[in-house]
């Protein structure tokens, strides 16, 4: 039986296409949508400052623009949900996406991850790091649904 469904979400078109296909899952099921958004800062990087100006005081905007960022793409989950009647709660952290989202899939005791895929191919998926193919490498018990972008 699925009553938990988590949906990592990007913002992409793959993670907006696999949450409209957990969404429906959920409402046939009548499972709770858990929508993840993980601000991931390691992608910041600061080439050069301006005299005066610290590390800190030129990343901490951008790590607010990106949750900001987070909140929006959890908020048009939540409000999908809304939309066909299904139960949803949003979840906003900060950190490596695939561990992120394999400890989230574990604290909520969630029954399937839903994962939208950017269709790499398995090398370029390894060298690359995708993000997909990290979760589903990952030693976890919890199923998961990886729906194509394309």
């Amino acid at each position: 039986m699925i009553s938990k469904i988590l949906v990592p979400t990007d913002g992409s078109k793959a993670s907006q296409k696999a949450a409209i296909y957990a969404v429906d899952l959920a409402k046939h099921f009548k499972a709770t949508v858990i929508a993840l958004s993980i601000v991931d800062k390691r992608g910041i990087m600061v080439q050069a400052l301006p005299a005066g100006e610290t590390a800190k005081q030129v990343i901490e905007p951008i790590g607010d623009y990106m949750r900001k960022a987070a909140e929006v793409y959890v908020g048009e989950i939540k409000k999908l949900c809304n939309k066909k009647g299904v139960l949803s709660k949003t979840v906003i952290t900060t950190g490596h996406p695939v561990e992120c989202i394999v400890k989230e899939a574990s604290k909520a005791k969630v029954d399937l991850i839903v994962l939208g895929s950017h269709g790499k191919s398995a090398l370029a998926a390894t060298i690359l790091g995708s993000i997909t193919y990290g979760v589903i490498h990952k030693d976890t018990k919890i199923p998961v649904l990886i729906v194509k972008g394309k």
